[in-house]
């Protein structure tokens, strides 16, 4: 089983700024989740009036802070399996295109010279050791609330630059909200319950969800119908998703798809990210003979071993036995970029897709986009008709199918195009299964289907790989018709890119 350790912080009086609530009292949840339920080894609590750690203040100043995450992170302490977690509820504030945490005495007018950089967090936490950083951000409040030009763009840019898991409470230009009911921030009641029995979240991706609808429910229950906020996850590369935060939870499905993962990183000759999933697996299923013969195997060929090359053809044949994590009769993950022999062109509906695979080999993206259409909808049982409706063909699209699509679509565009490119920039920007025309639109800015704040027409768009955004295609599914703006297919983007068996 991996260490955890945590820092936990709560502000609530600030020298300079509108003193807050509930972020002490969201701290001091987080601190007794981290030391009971999650037994963490030890947690780090700084808040208005936490005591002294031996005879050092813990006041969660500017000089306290930074003193803590310069030396404490100087030399590694910690290895593959790991988890170090880091919570801040506070102010948080944007200033010349960067993120800051502002500590007790922060001034806003010096952010630069009183507040905390995020990337200065990230980068010290990066050099404890841990595989894995958790970073959970409840830090956009103003006026008692969480508001305004609130933190998140550059935060997010960091998190996924340095491969640390990042949740935040809300997106940039939202509101985050206390509850004088609740006596806490939403989002840290809605991530307890995650974390908790209640949610028994296992995964990263699962806990994700879980958020993204749980704290539009309780915003509905305590404010109004009309107030949003909405909370999301970066977490980058995929396999990050996947991770197991809180093993009591963990299925089956769960350890199966990080004995993929592990897998396919090995097949990529990724033998670091091999070793710490691998590592992963094991602190979730202690004894996983997959995982024991996947760590010998990496530790042969760092060796150079001369035998490391027959167990390592060994690694990549077994995938074709029935007790691999990778056999034929496990349904290949969406999300990886498998090698050509690793996209089988399965279909439960019968369907060919070979054409599509050629087309998308030989780079000729309009007519792939084209074919991803027919294919679709002929997948669909709804070729006739030529559009998919929600609920008769949406939400019984076979999923085998739709990941055959995206792994072609992934593998021959070098991981630039996809379903799943589109689904995991979507979600950066806050996006859910709930429609939100705005997220929409910036979905659009962000993937090259708007200039200048107007929708592209179908034609108009760039079938190219030059120049082109990630997520860019397919999107003859979403805008089929040729003489049509695809502003008025927003509504889709909820339910089209992200089928339920996108979410498992």
């Amino acid at each position: 089983m991996g260490k955890n350790l945590a820092i936990s912080i709560g502000i609530n009086k600030y020298d300079f700024l509108t003193p807050l609530k509930y972020a002490k009292r969201d701290a001091e949840l987080m601190q007794e989740f981290f030391r009971h339920r999650g037994r963490f080894e030890k947690v780090f609590f700084f808040s208005d009036d936490s005591p002294d750690i031996k005879g050092k203040s813990t006041r969660p100043s500017f000089i306290n802070l930074k003193r803590v995450l310069r030396t404490m992170f100087e030399k590694p302490f910690m290895g593959y399996g790991d988890n170090f977690w880091f919570f801040f509820s506070g102010h948080g504030m944007p200033h010349n295109g960067y993120d800051y945490l502002m500590p007790c005495d922060g001034d806003p007018g010096d952010i630069e010279h009183t507040a905390i950089p995020i990337n200065f967090v990230t980068e010290r936490l990066r050099r404890c050791g841990a595989d894995n950083v958790i970073l959970i951000l409840d830090a956009c409040r103003a006026q008692g609330s969480k508001s305004g030009e609130g933190i998140g763009n550059q935060a997010a840019e960091v998190a996924r630059q340095k491969g640390v898991i990042t949740f935040f409470s809300c997106s940039p230009n939202e509101l985050s909200y206390e509850i004088e009911d609740l006596q806490q921030g939403i989002f840290t009641k809605a991530l307890l319950e995650g974390l908790g029995v209640q949610g028994k979240c296992a995964t990263v991706e699962r806990l994700g969800d879980y958020l993204s609808s749980r704290v539009p429910e309780l915003i509905r229950q305590h404010k109004s119908e009309k107030v949003r906020q909405t909370p999301y996850v970066i977490a980058e590369p995929i396999a990050k998703s996947h991770l197991i935060l809180c093993p009591q939870y963990a299925s089956v499905h769960d350890v199966a798809i990080l004995q993929r993962d592990a897998y396919q990183a090995e097949l990529n000759k990724e033998y670091e990210l091999a070793e710490q999933l691998w590592t992963r697996v094991l602190a979730a299923s202690p004894g996983d003979m997959y995982a024991i013969k996947g760590i010998k195997r990496i530790a042969l060929l760092q060796r150079g071993n001369e035998a490391s090359s027959q167990d390592n053809s060994v690694s990549t044949s077994v995938a074709n036995k029935s007790d691999s994590p990778l056999s034929p009769k496990s349904t290949p993950l969406a999300n990886t970029t498998p090698s050509e022999a690793d996209v089988p062109l399965k279909s439960d509906r019968g369907v060919d897709y070979t054409n599509l695979r050629d087309l998308l080999a030989a780079r000729r993206w309009k007519e792939a986009d084209k074919e991803t259409l027919r294919v679709i909808l002929k997948a669909a049982g709804s070729k006739e008709k030529g559009w998919l409706g929600i609920s008769e063909s949406i939400e019984e699209f076979p999923c085998e199918d739709l990941r055959t699509i995206d792994q072609l679509w992934v593998k021959y565009s070098n991981g630039n195009f996809g379903f799943s490119v589109q689904k995991r920039i979507y979600q950066s920007l806050g996006g859910t299964t709930q429609e939100d025309e705005e997220i929409w639109e910036r979905f659009g800015d962000k993937v090259g289907w708007r200039k200048n704040d107007k929708w592209l027409y179908y034609n108009d768009l760039t079938f190219s790989e030059k120049n082109t955004a990630p997520g860019h295609l397919p999107v003859a599914v979403v805008g089929a018709m040729a003489g049509e703006s695809l502003e008025y297919w927003w509504f889709w983007c909820s339910e089209l890119c992200w089928w339920s068996c996108w979410l498992e």
